[in-house]
C-alpha cells in the first residue's frame, strides 16, 4: 500500500465554463499536515472540494492509492471527510442528532443508527469536550463550541483523512488557537491525515507540516513554511509589502504599511 494518503495529479476544474483549477499537483503522506495558502481566488476551496469528490474534475484524485472517481459514494465517506466555511446546519437540530449525521455512511438506507452508532457518536463528542452541549441546538452555540461540533461530524465518519476548508474562519484569535492544537492533537492520536485551506499566513506556517501556494489555479511554490513563506514569494503572488521574522514555531508573516 502507498505511504500517500491522497495523490494528485494534473487536477483542473471548470466552474461555469472558467478554469478555476489549472494542473495541480499535490501529495499528502498518511499523517500529514499539508495547508494549501494563496490569495483570494486562487482555486483553495475549489481544488479541496475536488479532492473530495464534492465537483467534477479532470485529472487524477487518488485517496489510499484509489481513484476517488471510483469509489462508491459510501465508501468514499468512509474514507474521507470534509468540513466546509460554513456547512448546512438544518433548522433547530440537536448537536448530537448532527454529529450522528457522520454516521449515514454505516446505516442502511431507511435503517437506523446502532448501539454501535451512538457510542461512536457519543465517544467524538467526549474527545472534542462537547458532550455537555449534546442536547443543546446547534444555533445557540458559539463560534468556537460550533467549530467542534463540525468536527464531531467529520470524525464520526471513522474517515482516516480530513479535508477543512478554513476551519478558524470568523473565530477569534483565542478559538483559532484553540481549534487548531485540537486538530493536531486529534492528527496525532487517531493518526489522522490533514489538508487544509488557511488564510492567515502565520498560524499555518506554524501548524503544517508542508505548506502549498496556489495563484491562478497553479501550485506557484510548495515545501516547508520556511522555503514557501517568503518576502519574494508573498509580495510576487500576494502582492503586499511584508515582513517575514523567525519565530518559535516557524515564520511571523507580518504586514508593512506601504
Amino acid at each position: 500500500m502507498s505511504d500517500l494518503a491522497i495523490r494528485v495529479q494534473a487536477l483542473r476544474v471548470r466552474l461555469d465554463g472558467n478554469l478555476i483549477v489549472d494542473g495541480v499537483d499535490l501529495d499528502v503522506a498518511r499523517g500529514e499536515w499539508v495547508t494549501v495558502i494563496g490569495p483570494n481566488g486562487a482555486g483553495k476551496s475549489t481544488a479541496l472540494r475536488a479532492i473530495g469528490g464534492l465537483l467534477p474534475f479532470a485529472g487524477t484524485v487518488e485517496l489510499n492509492g484509489t481513484p476517488v472517481d471510483r469509489l462508491h459514494r459510501r465508501e468514499r465517506a468512509k474514507t474521507i471527510a470534509t468540513v466546509t466555511q460554513s456547512p448546512t446546519v438544518p433548522s433547530a437540530m440537536r448537536v448530537l442528532d448532527y454529529a450522528l449525521l457522520g454516521r449515514t455512511p454505516y446505516i442502511a438506507p431507511l435503517g437506523r443508527e446502532s448501539v454501535a452508532d451512538i457510542a461512536a457518536v457519543e465517544e467524538v463528542l467526549e474527545s472534542l469536550d462537547v458532550t455537555r452541549f449534546a442536547d443543546r441546538r446547534l444555533e445557540t452555540l458559539s463560534g468556537g463550541e460550533r467549530q467542534r461540533v463540525f468536527l464531531a461530524r467529520a470524525l464520526a465518519q471513522g474517515a482516516g483523512v480530513l479535508l477543512l476548508d478554513e476551519p478558524t474562519s470568523a473565530l477569534d484569535i483565542g478559538h483559532q488557537q484553540e481549534v487548531l492544537e485540537l486538530i493536531d492533537r486529534l492528527r496525532q492520536e487517531r493518526a489522522l491525515t490533514v489538508l487544509t485551506t488557511m488564510h492567515d499566513l502565520t498560524t499555518a506556517g506554524e501548524y503544517a507540516d508542508r505548506i502549498v501556494l496556489l495563484a491562478e489555479g497553479t501550485v506557484v511554490a510548495a515545501g516547508t513554511a520556511r522555503e514557501v513563506l517568503t518576502e519574494e514569494n508573498l509580495a510576487k503572488h500576494y502582492r503586499v509589502r511584508v515582513r517575514v521574522i523567525e519565530g518559535e514555531h516557524g515564520p511571523l508573516v507580518v504586514p508593512v504599511r506601504s
